[in-house]
């Protein structure tokens, strides 16, 4: 996910991919393997741009959003509630009897923080940040996504400056995890 936009153009397309692999799943039987593909990328996708939001998009609503603090709460508690899930779903294969209701909780708590991001955040940070910051924190978010983590880690630390010291980092190793297992390959 590389668009070359402003953050907030840049997060939307994200929530856009996001919700072609979402309804890629919806389209397939219960049970069909590509189901696990589907969620594996998903859950690959969701953890890099989380990652981003985390580093550098929450911060700036703090900073500069009337009210920002609690905004920036509400989404990463949020984000640590579908990495929970996320983390569950991994060890899932598409005909585990837990699988079906992971996935579809996924679902629903990524729309409804979608629909919460768009409609809310994204129109009061506009509003709060000229557009040369919005671009460059765009700049910053795609180059965050380069290197985040891919794989749910859900008790890794959320906020500046801890988790922007370690993504790198557990981001290379997942990288290696899913270079080894083939995971990712196929999309």
């Amino acid at each position: 996910m590389a668009h070359g936009q402003d953050v907030i153009a840049e997060l939307i397309t994200d929530h856009r991919e996001v919700e072609e692999l979402f309804t890629n799943i919806e389209e397939l039987p219960s049970g069909d393997s590509e189901r696990k593909r589907y969620a594996d990328q998903v859950t690959m996708e969701l953890v890099r741009h989380s990652v981003a939001e985390e580093a550098y998009l929450y911060p700036a609503v703090r900073k500069h959003v009337p009210g920002g603090a609690e905004l920036a709460d509400r989404e990463l508690a949020d984000h640590a509630a579908a990495e929970r899930v996320m983390k569950d779903l991994e060890s899932c294969e598409a005909d585990d009897s837990q699988f079906d209701m992971l996935i579809a909780t996924l679902m629903s708590e990524i729309r409804t923080h979608v629909t919460d991001e768009e409609t809310k955040l994204f129109p009061r940070l506009r509003e709060a940040c000229p557009p040369q910051m919005l671009s460059d924190l765009g700049d910053k978010v795609r180059q965050a996504k380069r290197s985040a983590p891919t794989r749910p880690h859900p008790y890794a630390p959320d906020k500046p400056p801890a988790n922007k010291l370690l993504a790198p980092g557990v981001g290379l190793v997942d990288r290696m995890r899913d270079a080894l297992s083939g995971r990712g390959e196929h999309t």
